[in-house]
């Protein structure tokens, strides 16, 4: 994890935010909200042009950390196509969906300072 650690420092540092839409811009990443059912997003790469698709129908909050989860993603493991994964192979998914959320966590919460409450996190969507 102390890799997922640096390289979301260095983004922080680089760009001088911890927005994930601010950062998958400056990134050429495409971030897309549209009616995705239950699903609250995913990461695609087409040719070589990165997206984010955002379901259109979750809060804002939850959309910030979807959008910072799914950013990591694309920084972590671009070439993993985490859904083909799970329908057709018996490759666990756990470690790359754990190592996105973390870099999501460390990216929305790393600079504050007081405790985050169960209701909080619910907020941003996070189980």
């Amino acid at each position: 994890m102390g890799d997922i650690t640096k390289t979301v420092s260095k983004l922080k540092s680089k760009f001088k935010s911890s927005d994930p839409f601010f950062i998958a811009n400056k990134l050429n990443i495409i971030t897309i909200h549209e009616d995705l059912g239950n699903t609250l997003g995913y990461y695609s790469k087409h040719f070589r042009t990165k997206f984010i698709h955002i379901n259109g129908k979750v809060s804002e909050k939850c959309g910030y950390f979807v959008c910072a989860h799914e950013l990591g993603h694309a920084l972590l493991h671009n070439e993993s196509n985490t859904p083909f994964l799970k329908r057709n192979t018996f490759f666990s998914t756990e470690k790359i969906e754990l190592g996105a959320n973390f870099s999501a966590m460390h990216l929305l919460f790393s600079s504050v300072q007081k405790g985050i409450t169960y209701c909080e996190f619910k907020e941003y969507g996070i189980p």
